[in-house]
């Protein structure tokens, strides 16, 4: 405590810039924001791991890939939740045996065409109902092309092992559960708040003229947004209000905005990096990015 307040004294000045509180600000938003979708994904990832039997998974999906992925791309649908969710569920469902395209087409998917997200952009876009189709189709283009490539060109080598504590013989469900809870959220929350400090430092950092410049580049605004939504790491229930914020971006660059951000962002990065690993992260992030910004580009010209 006197270390603290010895602190405080001497880097009051300092502590109180505005730079400095800018940063704090956007740290501690994307933090609490994430959090309870963070909560929300360990549950149901230790929900996954404790209660449900791997012949139902193995049953649910279909046994070829080609298939499997695309189904469990549309179930990203019908389930709730944000990014920071997506991760820990994933990792429960390949620790379960469900095929890792059909688990990463999910993992894409469940925080972009969910039915929270798709009204939230209707309510951002009044009277653009064009734009919720857009962000639904090429965020489901996304998710599943992402899948396929993976079934077709990944390597198991890339895609690190969950690391799980073996329960002891006899444990009951409850304890599982408990258990499985307790290390995904401890092990998901560190890379978190390294994704927010990135994220808050680049907020900072990056300067709004600079991007109101490139805003009028013609055929360089969808790859600016893109790159932004990587860089601001906004929760895919808020991104809509964001992109519709930038008016002087064009509609599909806004779209790629919108369907780039709920799929790679510097925290996400940060977390895929703690549970799957290096090797995977990057791999996986620099495709995905590359195949939402054509599906972007495409949407936005076809649909827009």
């Amino acid at each position: 405590m006197l270390v603290l307040l010895a602190g405080q004294y001497w880097l009051g000045d300092w502590l109180d810039t505005p730079g400095l509180q800018a940063w704090a600000t956007v740290f501690v938003a994307i933090c609490v924001q994430a959090l309870p979708f963070l909560v929300l994904g360990t549950l149901l990832s230790a929900a996954i791991t404790a209660l449900v039997p791997t012949a139902f998974l193995e049953r649910a999906l279909p046994k070829r890939a080609a298939l499997a992925v695309p189904v469990a791309g549309l179930t990203g649908a019908v389930l709730p939740g944000c990014e920071c969710a997506s991760v820990p569920v994933a990792d429960g469902l390949i620790s379960r045996g469900v095929a890792p395209a059909a688990a990463l087409a999910f993992l894409l998917s469940a925080p972009a065409i969910n039915p929270v997200v798709l009204t939230a952009t209707a309510v951002a876009f009044p009277g653009r109902p064009e734009m919720v189709l857009a962000r639904f189709a090429a965020s489901l283009a996304t998710a599943v092309v992402v899948g396929w490539l993976w079934a077709r060109f990944g390597r198991p080598e890339w895609l690190r092992p969950s690391v799980r504590r073996a329960q002891p013989t006899g444990a009951g469900r409850w304890t599982a559960f408990r258990a499985a809870f307790a290390h995904e959220f401890l092990h998901a929350s560190g890379f978190l708040v390294v994704g927010g400090i990135t994220a808050a430092t680049l907020n900072v950092v990056v300067p709004r003229q600079f991007l109101s410049g490139l805003a009028q580049l013609p055929g360089v605004s969808v790859l600016v947004l893109a790159l932004l939504a990587v860089v601001l790491a906004v929760c895919s229930e808020a991104d809509a209000f964001v992109a519709a914020s930038l008016s002087a971006f064009p509609l599909a660059a806004r779209l790629a905005f919108m369907v780039v951000g709920p799929m790679v962002d510097v925290k996400l990065v940060a977390m895929q990096t703690g549970t799957f690993g290096w090797s995977f992260a990057w791999r996986f992030s620099a495709t995905t990015f590359t195949v939402a910004v054509a599906a972007s580009a495409l949407a936005g010209w076809w649909l827009l």
